[in-house]
């Protein structure tokens, strides 16, 4: 029985930067979206205390990451990486600021100089687990063995349509999908009912599932994915109008396989 069809499919190939919206991708047993989030900026001072080289670390935590949720004007840049040539480009208000290559030490040092720049002209939230200004690192590879999600087990993130055009009816503006950082985002299910999926498995696309929990929102969901402003109170909305501060879900991979815009959710 089809349950949902996806509609929109997203990678972030830098933790907390700029999503990538895509036509397919291949989900890998074990692993998960390879490409996704394969690259992070590092706080330096982490080095200091950690067991082995950031470099060589498959994931650490994103309090040592310089994430949106924590500098919310990192949203205002439009961060691209091309995976054929190795290239992070990164514009501002349309105009190019930065290209460099991620596969290089002369390129990821630049990386790390201009983004170490960035941060050191803006403010951090009241929240920020890391106020404290420190040199960034830009660490991972493009190899698939790196991976910078918020929590350490495999998965990947799904949301529906529905959910979002609910949360835009409540709060009486647009509510844009980028605030939730989805990879995968499902038509034909109704508002909330994505919860409903947890603890089944599922075929998506050419791939087997299992959706695993729910997913607890921060106050990433406030900022504005285009100009980096918090501009709408979501996390205060979701407790107030609905009891909760979830949206979306998450699924291990059960079995390998390639997902595009168009496969359906069977059950």
């Amino acid at each position: 029985m089809i349950v949902a069809t996806v509609k929109q499919l997203f990678t972030y190939p830098i933790k907390g930067l700029t999503p990538q919206a895509m036509s397919e991708f291949a989900l890998t047993k074990g692993h998960g979206i390879k490409g996704d989030r394969a690259f992070a900026l590092l706080f330096t001072d982490y080095l200091e205390g950690a067991k082995m080289p950031a470099d060589s670390a498959s994931w650490i935590s994103k309090k040592y990451l310089a994430v949106q949720n924590d500098w919310p004007l990192l949203a205002a840049l439009e961060c691209h990486y091309q995976p054929e040539t190795a290239v992070l480009t990164v514009k501002r208000q349309g105009v190019a600021v930065l290209s460099a290559e991620t596969n290089t030490a002369a390129g990821r040092d630049r990386i790390s100089t201009f983004f170490t720049d960035y941060l050191a002209a803006i403010q951090p939230t009241k929240e920020a687990r890391h106020p404290q200004l420190v040199p960034l690192r830009l660490i991972g590879n493009s190899s698939g063995e790196t991976r910078y999600p918020d929590r350490e087990p495999v998965h990947i993130s799904l949301l529906s349509q529905a959910t979002l055009d609910r949360l835009t009816e409540v709060a009486q503006q647009n509510i844009d999908v980028g605030r939730f950082r989805p990879n995968v985002v499902l038509d034909g299910i109704s508002a909330w009912s994505e919860f409903e999926l947890i603890g089944k498995k599922f075929q998506l696309g050419a791939a087997r599932i299992e959706v695993t929990a729910r997913i607890g929102r921060c106050v990433n969901v406030e900022v504005n994915p285009q100009t980096g402003d918090r501009d709408i109170a979501l996390l205060s909305l979701l407790q107030k109008e609905f009891g909760h501060a979830q949206t979306g879900v998450l699924a291990k991979i059960i079995n390998s396989g390639t997902v595009k815009i168009g496969d359906n959710l069977n059950s």
